[in-house]
């Protein structure tokens, strides 16, 4: 991975039970929204990661899939790290009680790269 210039990582998240504990759909919005911020963390820990972006005049926090499942497609935490103090472009579900809160479904980061958890359905 490291050779290449330019990483993209597509995550079928279909057939796999990622949110045991509880529901996405319960916590956030079926809409998508979109943060421009600067990444000023990231947690890479169990039961699930987390991003957070100074953007829109405001701190978000955006939850993702655990770390074993990044792992299992490929992804490190150094993936996300890399855009800690850099321009990112969340797609995310928000959180449906109007935090800024969301599921990251989709991070960009300032050089085009990007990680993106999808439904293959």
């Amino acid at each position: 991975m490291a050779a290449r210039c330019r990483q993209r990582f597509l995550v079928a998240a279909a057939q796999v039970p990622l949110w045991g504990h509880h529901s996405v759909s319960g916590i956030f919005d079926s809409k998508m929204t979109i943060v421009k911020g600067t990444m000023t963390k990231v947690e890479w820990v169990n039961p699930h990661i987390f991003v957070f972006v100074t953007g829109d005049n405001k701190e978000w926090k955006f939850e993702s899939s655990p770390p074993a499942f990044w792992r299992s497609v490929g992804v490190r935490s150094a993936d996300f790290a890399k855009g800690i103090s850099q321009q990112v472009t969340i797609e995310a579900q928000p959180a449906r009680s109007g935090a800024s809160y969301g599921y990251l479904r989709k991070i960009t980061f300032a050089n085009g790269d990007f990680l993106e958890a999808t439904n293959a359905n």
